[in-house]
């Protein structure tokens, strides 16, 4: 016995989208607005019509009361001969449909059926007999009509009433013109339906566009996701509309640009960014993994322009790129030191070889006068660094840089009046600032002064602690300088002498370390020709910017 397979579970039907709910929602509103004018035009209209009615009707009796030739033949024993034709032809000028010329008894001497002659006219007409105009609807021989009963006076009598006249329009009459007027009010209703459904339905089209099929739970889930993630992301994210306003930003991206809770809405141009940055925002096309340094941060931009058929603004992501440009620069120094190591070793075999081989050839005296010779030169330079500069962060710089100069082929020399006691920077002014001012200073002097340019190369760096209370720091050379004019060029980001990607960051990267702990930087010529670096940077421990600095 075969056992029946069991059914699959029907997966739950997904709840119709935003825009097929506004969709619905709008055509039933238009459709419920369009019958509703239909119903008050279509009673309106009604009302109108037997107001019309009653208004001809009256006008009709009531000019037929006053005729003379009315008041005439009601005086003669055949007032039929003379009436009927006068009242055929006035209903059917007139538009009503039936005429009936009465006696006061109600015995009608006119009627559009000439089998109704004679008969008693079916209606009220006794307000009619006291002088009155009386409108009323009744049901008559022709049917269901609006009718109006007006007096005849005749002059001769007294004013004595001696006839009666009534005049009406059937209700089916009403009726069909009514009709008509519906006919048109259901078309152009219709017409207003369809053209209200069309335009909703382009409107929807869009919106399911805006919305991409979207249900108001996905869209609600979307949001919360979407404003989880922003809160989530370490990295700063910036989202800029069409005109280069600020549409949204996360905790990130108001870190690291320095900006304040209202930034949104204000345009990328008011927000205080360095000019390299802001042109970096404001340009149209992708920017990949571009350095841009601001007051504190060095920073690495991505940027990409909102697809669509229009311009929508872009998306900018930012990472904070500080510390590890520091460690970057470290390494650097590293590498620089290891090279100038493994130079120096080989160096110091070179002139091993040569002492051994001098005791190999019984010239002992002139071995140890070159060793000494060698071994005192070093020790002077370590000497003099040790002793001017206690602080060992700089002291280790300063002869790892030397040995560098050495193997470039400069002389780095420290000046007399160079000195830096221990203890003396206060907690407040990083190691590693010092190391970046002082360490690309350096570097960018030894690109300047290095050999092949003629005459020997010099590199002098000064380093002590000014009266003033100020750690001053400067770095001269002989090479060929800077132009008067780019001294404030050189310290923008990617300016540089040097040709090739990956330079025109340091001297930046100076300018920027020492704001961050209140200093200033400033270029001029030095006395051997080249350019002049100097440094200053504040001492005292106050709550100022290298306070803050360390904080951070």
């Amino acid at each position: 016995m075969r056992l029946p397979r069991p059914r699959p579970p029907r997966r739950p039907r997904r709840p119709r989208s935003l825009a097929g709910q506004l969709f619905a929602m709008q055509v039933v509103l238009v459709a419920a607005v369009v019958a509703g004018g239909a119903l008050f035009a279509y009673l309106s209209a009604q009302r109108q019509a037997e107001e019309t009615a009653r208004r001809q009707t009256t006008a009709v009796a009531t000019a037929v009361a006053d005729s003379p030739a009315v008041v005439a033949a009601a005086r003669t024993k055949d007032p039929t001969a003379a009436l009927q034709p006068y009242a055929e032809r006035l209903r059917r000028d007139a538009g009503v449909d039936f005429v009936v010329v009465m006696a006061p008894d109600k015995t009608r001497w006119t009627h559009p059926e000439p089998s109704a002659i004679g008969r008693k006219y079916l209606g009220h007409i006794g307000p009619a007999l006291r002088g009155e105009v009386v409108p009323e609807t009744y049901q008559g021989t022709l049917g269901p009509s609006v009718r109006v009963v007006a007096p005849v006076h005749d002059p001769r009598r007294g004013g004595r009433i001696t006839a009666l006249v009534s005049a009406g329009i059937t209700i089916e009459t009403i009726s069909a013109q009514l009709r008509d007027q519906v006919l048109a009010g259901i078309a152009a209703a219709a017409g207003a339906l369809a053209l209200g459904g069309l335009g909703t339905y382009v409107i929807n089209a869009r919106l399911r566009r805006h919305t991409h099929g979207m249900n108001a739970a996905e869209l609600s889930r979307m949001h919360d996701y979407h404003q989880a993630a922003l809160h989530a992301v370490r990295e700063g994210l910036l989202m800029l509309d069409g005109q280069r306003r600020v549409a949204l930003i996360n905790d990130g991206g108001r870190e690291l640009l320095g900006l304040s809770e209202d930034a949104v809405g204000r345009l990328v141009t008011e927000l205080g960014l360095p000019q390299p940055l802001t042109g970096a925002l404001l340009a149209p096309g992708p920017r990949v993994d571009e350095l841009h340094l601001t007051a504190e941060r060095v920073l690495v931009v991505n940027s990409s322009p909102v697809s669509g058929g229009e311009r929508r603004g872009s998306v900018v992501t930012l990472r904070d790129h500080t510390e590890l440009q520091a460690l970057s620069g470290e390494l650097d120094s590293v590498r620089g030191f290891a090279e100038a190591l493994r130079s120096q070793a080989h160096e110091a075999a070179n002139r091993l070889h040569t002492v051994v081989s001098l005791i190999e050839l019984g010239r002992a005296e002139e071995a140890v006068d070159f060793a000494t010779a060698e071994l005192e030169l070093a020790q002077a330079l370590t000497d003099q660094v040790v002793g001017a500069v206690a602080e060992p962060v700089l002291a280790a710089l300063l002869l790892g840089k030397a040995a560098q100069a050495n193997e470039r082929g400069v002389e780095l020399t420290l000046t007399p009046d160079s000195r830096i006691d221990d203890g003396l920077l206060p907690p407040g002014l990083p190691a590693r600032d010092l190391v970046t001012v002082l360490g690309n200073l350096i570097d960018n002097a030894l690109d300047a002064a290095a050999p092949p340019r003629p005459g020997a190369a010099a590199v002098r760096v000064t380093a002590r602690a000014t009266e003033d209370g100020e750690l001053l720091l400067r770095v001269a050379d002989n090479g060929p300088g800077v132009a008067a004019d780019a001294t404030e060029e050189v310290f923008r980001r990617g300016w540089s002498t040097k040709a090739g990607p990956g330079h025109g960051l340091g001297l930046a990267l100076v300018r920027q370390a020492v704001h961050r702990n209140g200093g200033t930087v400033a270029l001029d010529r030095a006395p051997e020709g080249g350019a002049r670096f100097t440094v200053r940077l504040p001492l005292h421990a106050a709550d100022g910017p290298a306070t803050r600095g360390s904080a951070r």
